[in-house]
């Protein structure tokens, strides 16, 4: 009797503990859902394009982004179809692997000068 007793209390805290895990994983997947930064491209955006084939033997300062290219068409299931503006080649990217390109404004000849004084000692 007392062994059955201890099997049922067992079998309590098992399900206790998967109740617990099951709480956890939702209020983990809730919290990282709503710090997802969502991806709205829309047609004649500039972006950025993830080149996965450097992963290897990428250099040390050799940037892992090709661009820009110009967004043609945005298309259902996370897919972008982007065009190259040089020769307008047009091709499509999982948007995953893409990103907006913020270009310099046109006006930037200016420089901005920050000069520093002495470090005290």
């Amino acid at each position: 009797m007392e062994r059955k007793l201890q099997l049922d209390k067992l079998e309590c805290l098992r399900l206790e503990a998967y109740e617990n895990a099951q709480f956890y994983k939702e209020k983990a997947k809730a919290f990282h859902d709503q710090n997802i930064r969502r991806k709205n491209f829309k047609i004649g955006d500039e972006v950025l394009v993830y080149n996965s084939r450097l992963r290897f033997m990428p250099g040390k300062l050799r940037s892992r982004w090709d661009g820009p290219f110009r967004v043609v068409d945005v298309k259902p299931y996370v897919v972008v179809e982007v065009m190259q503006p040089t020769n307008g080649v047009k091709f499509k990217v999982n948007s995953h692997r893409v990103k907006l390109y913020h270009a310099q404004p046109k006006n930037a000849n200016e420089l901005e000068i920050f000069l520093f004084g002495e470090v005290p000692k």
